[in-house]
């Protein structure tokens, strides 16, 4: 379900496909804005690569915005030393560095792994590529929320970017993970600037955690 603010109140859906193959994986995520005919926005991302030791590890990252009849393509490859950004810039990598798609996931098997890190007042730090760069991104835990989703009330922790949105150019993105739905992210409040977001939640329970 997606809802949010584009030039006025927004409606909308949203999509997120992980597939696992032995150690390579691909995760694909889209986003609708407005009607699927006609709509005002569309947004695809993609990641994939392969799990390490320490969770997801990108090789490829593409993606694509359309907005009324503009569209615009990215895309990213990373390496051991560096990650090539979109035009042919490149930026040294980081250990552990994610992209766009393979961030949800990754904090995802990271609080499955070590669960004590989503504690109230803890601090997680990812290495985010970026369009335009590579940079460690802070993480807060803020703490415990009862969400009231569409199948019944889920016990959430909320986890928020150190900082928000200035500009509007740069997303961020809050999330509510759910410790009894596999540590899902069942709440996804995604930033651009002041006026600008959408707000995606979960509208099915996962069928394993249904079935429990």
């Amino acid at each position: 379900m997606l809802t949010g603010n584009y030039r006025g109140p927004v409606q909308g859906s949203a999509t997120v496909e992980w597939i696992r193959v032995g150690l390579r994986y691909q995760v694909h995520v889209e986003a609708i804005v407005g009607a699927s005919f006609a709509p005002i926005l569309v947004r695809r991302a993609s990641s994939e690569g392969e799990l390490g030791d320490h969770g997801l590890v990108p090789r490829r990252f593409e993606a694509e915005q359309r907005v009324a009849f503009k569209s615009r393509r990215w895309a990213m490859s990373f390496d051991a030393e560096r990650v090539r950004l979109p035009e042919g810039r490149e930026a040294p990598s980081l250990p552990g560095v994610q992209d766009e798609a393979s961030l949800f996931v990754q904090l995802t098997w990271l609080f499955t792994t070590q669960p004590q890190m989503l504690q109230a007042g803890k601090h997680i730090e990812v290495p985010l590529a970026l369009p335009r760069r590579v940079e460690v991104w802070q993480y807060d835990v803020v703490g415990q929320e009862t969400l009231r989703m569409p199948f019944g009330e889920v016990s959430t922790m909320h986890v928020k970017p150190h900082r928000l949105a200035q500009s509007g150019r740069e997303l961020t993105a809050q999330m509510w993970f759910a410790p009894g739905l596999q540590y899902l992210p069942v709440r996804i409040l995604v930033e651009q600037g002041v006026d600008t977001f959408i707000d995606l939640q979960l509208q099915r329970a996962p069928q394993q955690a249904a079935e429990r």
